[in-house]
Order: C-alpha cells, then sequence, then structure tokens
C-alpha cells in the first residue's frame, strides 16, 4: 500500500472532525550508540475525541468503548488508570500549567486488540477556543507497570510550517539500556491527512536515539478495521513481543544497564501487568 505522507502543516489539513479515526503506518527507532540498533514495525494507532466517545462507540460493531471488542479504547488503559474521566485528568494537567481548559481534546493511541492493551506512549492534542493546538501532553508508559504525563504548553516559536517543536527533560525510567540523564526533543505534525510523532533522545554527549510514528488517515469503517487487523495482526501483542525481543537484541549487543531509580513515585500505579524487564520501545 502506498503511502502520501504529508510534510508541512499546510498539506496536512486540519485534525479530522469524526469521533474516532484510524492512522495507519510505521514505527521506527534508531539506537546510535553505545551500539548501533534499528528497527522498523508496520503499526497503526486510533484518534479519538475525548468528547465524543459516546458517538465513537457507535461507528462499527468491530470498535467499542469500554468494553470487549475485536478493537477497543478503555478509559481504565489512561491518565489515573482508575476509570475516572480522561478530558478533566488532562484539563488538570494544564490547569497545573496555567491553561485554560480545552475546547478539545484529541488522543492518539493503540486500541486494545481483543482485550488486550499496551501504549509506550499515548498523545494528548489540547485545542483552544479558536481551534488551535495550544497545547500537547505526552503519556509515557514502561513495562514496570509505571506512567507518567509531560505537559508541554505551546509557545509562538514552537509552531512552524513544519510542525511542533518541543521539548523536556527526561524525568521517568522506562529502559534499563539508557539512564535518566536524558533530554526529550518532540517534533511533531498534528493529526491532519498525515500525523506524525518524532523524539529524539538526547544525553549530556548528544543524540542518543531516535523514534518515529508516521501514520496516513483512514475512515474508522469496518471494512478498514479488518483491513488493518488483517495487515498488523494482533497490534498490541505484537508491540509488546518486539519490545522484549529488540531489547533482548540490545542486550546480545553488551549495551550498559542502568537500574532503575530506589526511589521513583512516578513508576507506581494499579496496573499488575507487564512487570517483566523494560525494555519500553528503548527509550
Amino acid at each position: 500500500m502506498s503511502r502520501t505522507f504529508a510534510n508541512r502543516v499546510r498539506d496536512n489539513g486540519p485534525a479530522p472532525d469524526t469521533p474516532v479515526t484510524i492512522y495507519t503506518g510505521s514505527v521506527m527507532h534508531h539506537r546510535m550508540k553505545p551500539k548501533q540498533h534499528r528497527f522498523s514495525y508496520s503499526v497503526f494507532s486510533v484518534l479519538l475525541d475525548l468528547d465524543r466517545l459516546g458517538e465513537a462507540d457507535k461507528v462499527s460493531g468491530l470498535f467499542s468503548i469500554n468494553k470487549f471488542n475485536l478493537l477497543s479504547f478503555h478509559e481504565q488503559d489512561h491518565g489515573k488508570r482508575d476509570g475516572s474521566d480522561i478530558r478533566r485528568h488532562v484539563e488538570e494537567q494544564l490547569t497545573q500549567k496555567g491553561l485554560s481548559a480545552p475546547t478539545r481534546i484529541l488522543l492518539l493511541a493503540y486500541p486494545r486488540i481483543l482485550g488486550y492493551g499496551f501504549n509506550p506512549l499515548s498523545v494528548y492534542y489540547a485545542f483552544d477556543a479558536g481551534n488551535a493546538l495550544s497545547a500537547i501532553v505526552y503519556e509515557v508508559r514502561n513495562t514496570f507497570g509505571g506512567i507518567h504525563t509531560y505537559t508541554v504548553p505551546l509557545e509562538p516559536h514552537q509552531v512552524s510550517d513544519a510542525g511542533v517543536r518541543q521539548d523536556h527533560i527526561k524525568s521517568f525510567y522506562v529502559s534499563p539500556f539508557i539512564g535518566m540523564k536524558q533530554h526529550y526533543y518532540f517534533r511533531m505534525l498534528p493529526p491532519g491527512q498525515s500525523v506524525r510523532v518524532r523524539i529524539l533522545e538526547k544525553d549530556p554527549d548528544g543524540p542518543l536515539l531516535s523514534a518515529t510514528f508516521s501514520g496516513e488517515r483512514r475512515q474508522a469503517t469496518t471494512a478498514n478495521i479488518l483491513k488493518e487487523c488483517l495487515r498488523v495482526p494482533l497490534l498490541t501483542f505484537k508491540v509488546i513481543a518486539a519490545i522484549h525481543w529488540e531489547a533482548f537484541k540490545i542486550w546480545r549487543k553488551r549495551v550498559p544497564f542502568h537500574s532503575r531509580p530506589a526511589i521513583d513515585a512516578t513508576n507506581k500505579g494499579p496496573e499488575k501487568r507487564n512487570r517483566w524487564i523494560s525494555l519500553a520501545s528503548n527509550r
């Protein structure tokens, strides 16, 4: 299937006005040191309007909100992970940064497949009353069951026709093969015809890891859901399996191991799954 990813905001168009949209594409990771390691996998994500989850529940017999299905979205997988309102959680994060409540919030994440879900990174796009992007919330998860959010208000100098450029100091332990003295540099093409998420991770000596997701918009129809599930069978099972397989290969390359910090409140949470060695896409 050919790809027609947009590279500029002016070519990408506005965010979808549907309650749920599929973005089909691939994820790539490139580790630059101390040993080179690169991989790419086909994946797909869903973009959900958090104010229209009721409508999203009705778009297809194969997609559900908070119920088992071939594809599903469960609010308890995100935010406080207790089933409480995710929109309110994002609003609280933005309020702490001095921002008013957004008029619209879109969430880009992997869906559950046959009831199983795992999201190394979920991205919330917050829009103001003029339908302009006002902030991005990056929700990072590790395989120890921890979750952490980086809330980054959008500043005028961060926006150009190439997209959005933001950065944040790393404060959450994810991979045992990467230390904590890191800085994230985000390069985002907000959702439109295409969506792009790029993260460059740097340590004090320079670039260490580059990770990218590029996706192209598809309507969340029953036919397209089936197509994506056939193109990427058992998506989220594949994600967690790939995390461990790629980390095993990194371990074989004798990349140094970094222990989990002794005191790390952000790594605590109600989720008990996946408490194996945290490979978490090598971030």
